[in-house]
């Protein structure tokens, strides 16, 4: 028993020996790694894209030197094209400033055991360096940044075919953002990039609007549906036609970026339609009843459109999409819409030969003598133009400063300027009104008078002329 316990004891103690020295080799292993990794890159490291693995500050510093010499940035472009920058072309160069030594420093060194199978990446950029003119020289010599190789951007955007509009789809083109492309190139040399992609990095313009643009579509349509009416204005011997033509100049964008009509611009038409058709205050050349042509200016007769009203009723009748015929509104309105806006009803005045014709389509019904007002007497003087009745009044009385009159037919056609029958007078026309003149009225024989009043109408012309 004795022996036999003696084995065993001497068996154990060298089993514990290898232990002891097991542990001892394997600290002394563990501490050596810690002592070595502290001057030495772990496994696995990647310095600039180099594999600098149990390398020295020294060591990593002069590969990567050699290294940045020998370096070439490729550059993916457009539709799998490729070039490059040498880093001879920019003055590449690495610069020692303690990055390297830094990252030794902080790496985990104490478990550098862990690090065999990991890779760690690093970057020394700030250690690069390269001359800026250069580079930029180099950025602007590449094939992808000459005039003639480049298309630019173009919008979607929305074309008139003549017959509707269509949405245009975009133009992607090749053209890069100079600045950013310049910033990313100059990234990946100093990173040791060995390529970079200028479409993943996003350095090409893009259109801004796409031809899916639901913005885009809407207004296609709306411009679509707006320009698909006709509306004729009707002027009796003429007409007006505002169509697809017409309409399609009248198109805006709003704040909220939707086609509109634009007030302004439907405005400005109507101000052209106004300038064309009004007539009120126009001068104008008139065949009298013995065939002479005279010129007639002033007045208060003709046919005005009401500027804004007519603006938006326009508006409103382009928006409801309904073909028309439609007159405009008016502000003021004539007896006759014909190119001769005074026709043939109306009420003719010559004051030389102190003569009244009241023409009713065409056909005089009244032919008479009349005494009208003293033109030496200040303020007695009946105006000459074109006016237009303004009311009928059986009977009246008729008063001003010094007067008082009675009459039974009052047709006012300029103020308190008017046609009516004169009871005191026994003998009109000649050169009565010289010196028995009236204060401005046109004098009529009462059965003349009558005559007028019962076939007279508010708005029609009365024409007067020397």
């Amino acid at each position: 028993m004795t022996e036999t316990t003696a084995k065993m004891g001497t068996g154990k103690k060298i089993v514990i020996g290898i232990i002891v020295v097991f542990i001892l080799l394997t600290v002394g292993a563990y501490a050596y790694g810690v002592q070595y990794f502290s001057s030495h890159f772990l496994p696995g490291s990647m310095v600039n894209g180099f594999n600098c693995s149990y390398m020295t500050v020294e060591e990593t510093e002069s590969l990567l030197n050699e290294r940045e010499g020998a370096y070439a940035l490729a550059i993916d472009t457009m539709k799998n094209g490729r070039e490059g920058i040498t880093a001879a072309e920019v003055e590449l160069s690495y610069a020692s400033t303690g990055s390297v030594a830094e990252l030794i420093k902080n790496q985990d060194r104490f478990k550098w055991f862990l690090a065999f199978n990991q890779s760690q990446e690093y970057n020394v950029a700030e250690s690069l360096r390269y001359n800026e003119e250069k580079l930029q020289e180099a950025v602007n010599s590449l094939n992808c940044m000459q005039p003639e190789n480049v298309v630019q951007p173009v919008d979607a955007q929305i074309k008139d075919t003549g017959e509707r509009f269509e949405i245009v789809p975009e133009v992607e083109g090749n053209a890069l953002e100079p600045q950013k492309t310049m910033m990313v190139i100059s990234q990946g040399m100093l990173m040791g990039r060995p390529s970079v992609d200028l479409e993943d990095e996003g350095c090409y313009r893009k259109p801004g609007i796409y031809s899916d643009d639901e913005q885009l579509i809407r207004n296609c349509e709306q411009m679509n549906q707006l320009s698909d009416v006709i509306i004729t204005y009707d002027f009796a011997d003429r007409t007006e036609t505002v169509d697809r033509s017409v309409i399609k100049n009248w198109f805006n964008i709003n704040e909220n970026g939707d086609v509109i009509l634009d007030e302004e611009l439907v405005a400005q038409y109507v101000d052209e339609l106004g300038y064309k058709y009004d007539t009120f205050g126009l001068t104008r050349t008139f065949l009298t009843y013995d065939n002479r042509e005279k010129v007639i200016t002033g007045g208060d007769y003709g046919w005005v459109i009401d500027q804004k009203a007519e603006t938006k009723a326009l508006i409103e009748a382009v928006e409801s999409g309904v073909t028309q015929v439609r007159e405009p509104v008016y502000a003021y309105k004539g007896w006759s819409r014909a190119t001769n806006d005074i026709g043939y009803t109306y009420v003719e005045i010559d004051l030389t030969n102190q003569r009244l014709v009241f023409y009713k389509d065409g056909t005089p019904i009244v032919d008479t003598l009349v005494v009208t007002g003293n033109p030496d007497i200040e303020g007695c003087a009946t105006p000459s133009g074109c006016f237009a009745v303004d009311a009928k009044e059986s009977p009246a009385v008729l008063t001003g400063e010094d007067y008082e009159a009675d009459v039974t037919f009052w047709m006012p056609f300029a103020g308190n300027v008017g046609i009516h029958d004169a009871s005191w007078r026994s003998e009109f026309g000649g050169n009565l009104y010289l010196w028995e003149g009236s204060h401005g009225c046109v004098n009529v024989p009462y059965d003349q008078a009558a005559a007028i009043y019962n076939n007279i109408e508010v708005g029609m012309p009365v024409v007067v002329y020397e």
